[in-house]
């Protein structure tokens, strides 16, 4: 593909036209305004994850599982803290989306101090080269009609050359020769005009290419500049779901270690209260105050009607039989590391 240059392709048949330079600063407008599109879109994206960052934080220190004990509660302090640290990746990932969004607008500062001064030589030149093609145009009027003058002169003078009135002819002789000095003068202002008109398009014509050299070499930084610093961003996005997906795995990781059998067990054993239950009632005869051999008379309230039957008891016995806590969603797993570009 054969390379095209701005310094080859915008140039104007017209000597005062701009159209093919004010084609290449507008380009330049709608890059810089895309810079700030940008920077703006990274800044607000910025603020997006900073305040999830604090929700996320806040809601890490509510209470969860306060009053809960052993391997269950160790899971749920991980839980929670893991939670935490989710939130300040976030916030850390907000600082850096900060920092990548001062980072281009310190570079389109930067262009648009170097173009500044490009623009205003141009610009002044621009309207030294239409001021002197002016100037150049009203010498060319002027040294045509002085020429028309001097020929008109001429011809009065042939046309009584053979009169008797001398003083005439003298008369008729001096305009011609003043006609003469007029043209010849406006034709010696018409070609210094001319020529200085010249030397001002021949400085055009080199500013306006190392403008144009110029001007290209910021359009390659620029589209360079955003697109590395988007793919910086994707990368910083990619990289968060990274880390939050490992910190996550450290909390089911702890959720492995949360055994059921040995919690039922740790409860049973801090907080048991006896392994006897308590003896029936027995009846006691106010009159005698000796209880029936038989024990209690039968109530007289009716059996209470069963509606389910009991939980049925677990059939494993041992530790190696224990049941764990997991998670069934035949979905589920470990998400795997994002591979990133660079």
């Amino acid at each position: 593909m054969k390379n095209l240059h701005f310094k080859d392709f915008f140039w104007n048949s017209d000597l005062t036209c701009t159209g093919g330079y004010d084609a290449i600063i507008q380009y330049l407008n709608d890059g810089k305004r895309t810079c700030k599109e940008v920077e703006d879109f990274m800044k607000a994206r910025a603020s997006i994850e900073e305040k999830y960052a604090k929700d996320l934080l806040g809601l890490s220190k509510k209470v969860c599982g306060h009053n809960e004990m052993n391997t269950l509660k160790r899971s749920l302090d991980v839980f929670k803290l893991q939670t935490e640290h989710v939130s300040l990746s976030h916030l850390q990932l907000a600082q850096s989306m900060r920092e990548e969004a001062k980072k281009l607008e310190e570079f389109r500062e930067k262009q648009r101090e170097a173009r500044k001064k490009v623009e205003q030589q141009i610009d002044a030149l621009h309207k030294q080269k239409s001021s002197q093609f002016k100037k150049t145009i009203d010498s060319k009027k002027t040294y045509e009609q002085k020429c028309r003058d001097k020929e008109e002169a001429d011809q009065n003078v042939n046309r009584y050359t053979n009169t008797n009135n001398t003083k005439h002819m003298e008369k008729l002789y001096s305009k011609a020769q003043q006609a003469k000095q007029n043209a010849e003068e406006a034709d010696r202002l018409y070609q210094q005009n001319l020529s200085t008109l010249g030397k001002v398009r021949d400085d055009w014509l080199k500013e306006h290419v190392k403008a144009c050299e110029m001007f290209e070499k910021q359009s390659v930084e620029r589209i360079n500049f955003l697109r590395n610093i988007v793919w910086t961003h994707l990368n910083q996005l990619s990289q968060q779901c990274v880390t939050s997906d490992e910190l996550y795995e450290e909390a089911r990781q702890s959720l492995e270690q949360c055994d059921v059998r040995e919690d039922i067990e740790h409860f049973v054993n801090l907080r048991q209260t006896g392994d006897k239950p308590p003896a029936p009632v027995a009846y006691e005869n106010f009159y005698t105050g000796q209880k029936p051999p038989n024990g209690a008379p039968p109530s007289r309230l009716p059996p209470p009607i069963s509606r389910r039957g009991p939980l049925p008891s677990p059939t494993h016995s041992s530790r190696e039989d224990t049941i764990y806590s997991t998670v069934q969603d035949a979905g589920y797993g470990v998400s795997p590391v994002l591979t990133h570009r660079h």
